[in-house]
């Protein structure tokens, strides 16, 4: 189902790395041949190798990106949530998706036409420089996931993720799962049985994982642990 984008809507896409200090005018005129798609759970969105004629903006809920391997095998690039972007680049030079979008849960998600952001920036080239930004944050974010899957434990990872999910930075809180465990390990790079491992060594430092709730005695610990190197995490365990 498809609807026109609201000023709730706008106020989303106006602070995402794209759009970042354009004129509110600027924008809005930007999204103003965009189209609000409503998606359920496991509703794709486009997939991989579909001609890129868009780029989307994710309002509301959970998207999925992903590859199939040529073995057939599912690769989990990310995971968007409110405020992530993807396909910019793609919609720009006419190429294809390189991966599948698929709904994790109901979402809500603008759609920009390429043609339209072609149009856009001949009339406004503050748009191509904010594109161009909109790239380097993405490489940004490409280069920090290859680092962490690198560099950094199993245990750190996981630390990591849920300290993103913390809405304070002390003290205790209980949080939800945003999706479930089996995306949760591929998202982060780990098979299923490791993420069940790591969840049962992090009770040692006040991390309680029960089905999709979460509780955390100590975030100042947790953000410790994941920002730690791999000895000092070790030592944590002992």
């Amino acid at each position: 189902m498809t609807s026109s984008p609201t000023s709730g809507d706008l106020q989303i896409i106006s602070r995402i790395a794209v759009f970042c200090g354009l004129r509110q005018e600027t924008v809005a005129h930007f999204i103003a041949g965009a189209v609000a798609v409503m998606l359920s759970p496991h509703e794709i969105l486009f997939r991989q190798g579909d001609p890129a004629t868009a780029f989307f903006i994710v309002i509301d809920g959970w998207i999925k990106l992903y590859r199939i391997t040529l073995s057939g095998e599912e690769t989990v690039v990310n995971v968007l949530t409110r405020g992530g972007s993807y396909a910019e680049s793609h919609a720009l030079t006419g190429a294809r998706y390189p991966a599948t979008a698929e709904a994790v849960s109901n979402s809500r998600v603008v759609r920009i036409p390429a043609n339209h952001v072609v149009r856009c920036i001949r009339e406004s080239p503050d748009i191509a420089l904010a594109m161009i930004a909109s790239a380097s944050h993405h490489l940004h974010d490409l280069v920090q996931q290859i680092e962490q899957l690198k560099a950094q434990s199993g245990v750190q990872r996981v630390a990591e993720f849920l300290a993103s999910l913390v809405p304070v930075e002390s003290g205790s809180c209980d949080i939800a799962l945003p999706y479930d465990k089996l995306l949760i390990a591929a998202r982060l790079g780990l098979k299923p049985e490791s993420l069940s491992r790591t969840f049962a060594k992090l009770r040692s430092v006040g991390v309680a994982v029960h089905a999709s709730h979460v509780a955390v005695s100590d975030i100042g610990r947790l953000r410790q642990i994941a920002s730690d190197e791999r000895a000092t995490v070790r030592g944590s365990f002992r």
